[in-house]
C-alpha cells in the first residue's frame, strides 16, 4: 500500500512540475501582450488562446494539488514525511502566485487596451469635427503652427541669454585678472631693488642662453671637421 502510495504521489509532483513549467512559458508569451505599444483595440487570436491556456492549466494544477492532498491525509502519521508536507505548501505558494500573475498582467492588458481605446476615440472625433468644420481646422493648424513658432523664438531667446550671461562673466573675469596683475606690479615696483634684481636675473639668462648656445655651435662645428 505505501509502495503504491509513494508511487501515485511521485507522478502526481511530476505533472505538477511539468505544468508549473509550462506555466512559466505561457506567462512569458502573454506578457508580450501587456508590454505592447501597439495593442490592438479587441483581443487577438493568439492573445485569447495565450490566456485560455493559462486557465486551463491553472484549472489542472489546482486539481493536481486537490489529488496531492488527498493522498497525503490518506497516509498515516508515521509514513506521511515532512518533505511531502513542504512540497505540497510549495505547489500550492506557486499556483497562488501565478494566479495573482495572471489577474495582474490581465488587468494591465485591459487598461492599456482602454486607454488605446480612449485616444483612439478622441483622435477620431477630432478628425470628424475637422472635416465638418474645414475653417475651424485651418483656424485650428494656424494656431498650432503659431505655437510651434512662439516655441521656437523662446529657446533662440533661452540659448541667446544664456550666450550674453556668459560673455559677460568671461569679461568680469578678465576685468578682475587685470586689476591682479596691476597690483602685482604695483606691488613689486615699491619693494627697494626689486627691479634691479629682475634686471640682474634677466642678464643672467640672457648671458647663459649665450653660453649654451655658443657650446652647442663649436660642438656642432668640431663634428662637422671631424665628419
Amino acid at each position: 500500500m505505501s509502495t503504491s502510495t509513494g508511487t501515485g504521489w511521485a507522478q502526481l509532483r511530476q505533472q505538477a512540475r511539468s505544468l508549473e513549467t509550462q506555466t512559466d512559458a505561457l506567462f512569458h508569451t502573454y506578457s508580450q501582450f501587456a508590454s505592447s505599444t501597439n495593442i490592438p483595440p479587441k483581443p487577438s487570436e493568439d492573445e485569447h488562446k495565450t490566456e485560455t491556456q493559462l486557465q486551463d492549466i491553472l484549472e489542472r494544477r489546482e486539481a493536481l494539488v486537490s489529488q496531492l492532498s488527498r493522498l497525503l491525509d490518506s497516509e498515516s502519521v508515521l509514513t506521511a514525511s515532512a518533505l511531502k508536507q513542504n512540497n505540497l505548501s510549495r505547489h500550492r505558494e506557486i499556483l497562488l502566485d501565478h494566479r495573482r500573475e495572471l489577474s495582474r498582467l490581465r488587468s494591465t492588458i485591459t487598461e492599456a487596451r482602454n486607454r488605446a481605446n480612449l485616444l483612439s476615440n478622441v483622435r477620431s472625433d477630432i478628425d470628424a469635427y475637422r472635416s465638418s468644420n474645414p475653417g475651424e481646422a485651418e483656424a485650428d493648424y494656424m494656431l498650432d503652427e503659431r505655437r510651434r513658432i512662439d516655441n521656437s523664438h523662446s529657446m533662440a531667446d533661452s540659448v541667446l541669454s544664456q550666450a550674453y550671461a556668459v560673455n559677460e562673466s568671461f569679461g568680469v573675469q578678465r576685468e578682475t585678472l587685470a586689476s591682479i596683475n596691476r597690483r602685482i606690479v604695483g606691488a613689486a615696483s615699491q619693494v627697494p631693488g626689486i627691479n634691479s634684481l629682475m634686471g640682474r636675473i634677466g642678464a643672467k639668462k640672457r648671458r647663459d642662453g649665450i653660453i649654451l648656445g655658443s657650446f652647442i655651435a663649436v660642438c656642432f662645428l668640431v663634428l662637422l671637421y671631424v665628419w
